[in-house]
């Protein structure tokens, strides 16, 4: 990149290139002459023109590439590295921000890791707070040009995870906040081309595409996830999702497609999550059978509840009882409905989570106005929270 030049101006292309596993193999070596040529060749340059970025002329830059000629002095080491913007420790030297770097990419998966569990426990905030500085200062490094990858691979993690904890406690009017912050973990995904890590970032992504009310987007999305699933049951983590979806798109031959296969994955033994199991499953059939029109099904699968056999996440839990107050509604059952929506209420409240809020608002309606009422005070603490 030439001197004084913003990063914004080398493709994405260029500077990913040193992502990739034979920039690895060239970085490794802490060969000066071959990270030279392949700095070139990421950039397409001649060594006259590396050799005005740096300083030097082009018999010079030639003598490096060779080994005819090395640097061993420190500052002019440090100044190739800050100029090509690599991590100075590739050249043999290290500075304090390299050092903090390499502490941050240590510890950053960690990060990643327990806000995950603190998402699923039901302290999506906390997930947002510990996410938000990690992709900050992974977004900054590679703003300033530097893209190895380790960081990028962890900067998309990081995304998908503040995107979907902030779907979490975000209200349905700014879900597509989250949508954001997973799209943004795809062209890292796509880039490096694993299959298993492309079809995690797409599920994840297309769950918060159908919260944010886009259902074909998020159908394309999860029906290319479910595809590139490497294995069993890394369709598993997708199906639900995608039954979920073209359930609230009302395509129902999708959506009982879907339903036939994970209940044939659950004959056949694939290990149960805390989203593949019979009791979320179950309560993804319901509300897909509302939503696609078959309210008598419905009616009749929420007196069969499952056994609960693993752990769910706490919001999951808000979720099933909005959905059986919804569909008890919708046969005529106030009196039934009006307990799991008032639990769902307290729980929704409990744990932060306006959306639900949201949903319990539009089921109890008119008919359930005291839940209503207590849902709706609920909600506007929460948005005042978040104002503030």
């Amino acid at each position: 990149m030439p001197a004084g030049s913003s990063p914004a101006s080398v493709t994405r292309h260029a500077l990913w290139r040193w992502a990739t596993p034979q920039a690895e193999t060239v970085l490794a070596r802490r060969d000066l002459g071959a990270i030279l040529r392949f700095h070139r060749h990421v950039h397409g340059q001649n060594q006259t023109t590396l050799g005005d970025q740096l300083g030097y002329d082009k018999t010079y830059i030639s003598a490096l590439e060779t080994g005819k000629r090395t640097i061993d002095d420190v500052g002019s080491l440090r100044r190739i590295a800050t100029t090509l913007r690599l991590p100075p420790h590739v050249l043999g030297i290290t500075d304090a921000a390299d050092l903090d770097h390499q502490a941050v990419i240590q510890f950053g998966e960690s990060t990643v890791r327990l806000a995950e569990i603190a998402r699923q426990s039901g302290h999506a905030s906390e997930a947002v707070e510990e996410l938000w500085p990690l992709v900050a200062r992974l977004e900054a490094r590679v703003d300033d040009g530097y893209a190895e990858r380790d960081g990028l691979h962890l900067l998309a993690r990081a995304r998908v995870g503040l995107g979907v904890a902030l779907g979490n406690i975000l209200p349905e009017e700014r879900l597509a906040t989250a949508a954001h912050w997973t799209a943004k973990s795809l062209p890292i995904a796509d880039y490096f081309g694993d299959p298993g890590f492309r079809s995690y970032a797409l599920r994840m992504h297309g769950n918060e595409l159908r919260k944010a009310g886009l259902r074909g987007a998020a159908v394309t999305r999860l029906t290319r996830a479910a595809a590139l699933a490497p294995d069993r049951d890394a369709r598993a983590a997708v199906l639900p999702l995608l039954a979920r979806a073209a359930g609230a798109l009302g395509d129902d031959h999708l959506f009982d497609t879907v339903v036939e296969e994970c209940g044939h994955l659950l004959d056949d033994g694939v290990q149960h999550t805390s989203l593949f199991n019979p009791f979320a499953l179950h309560e993804v059939k319901v509300r897909g059978l509302v939503t696609t029109g078959r309210i008598r099904d419905a009616i009749r699968l929420i007196d069969i509840t499952p056994v609960l056999t693993t752990p769910v996440a706490p919001q999951w839990r808000v979720i099933e009882l909005v959905t059986v107050g919804h569909v008890r509604l919708l046969g005529g059952d106030r009196t039934g409905a009006e307990q799991p929506l008032t639990q769902a209420t307290a729980e929704g409240a409990a744990q932060r989570l306006p959306h639900q809020l949201q949903r319990v608002i539009r089921t109890a309606g008119q008919q359930l106005p005291d839940v209503a009422v207590t849902a709706a005070g609920h909600l506007h603490r929460l948005r005042a929270e978040m104002a503030a």
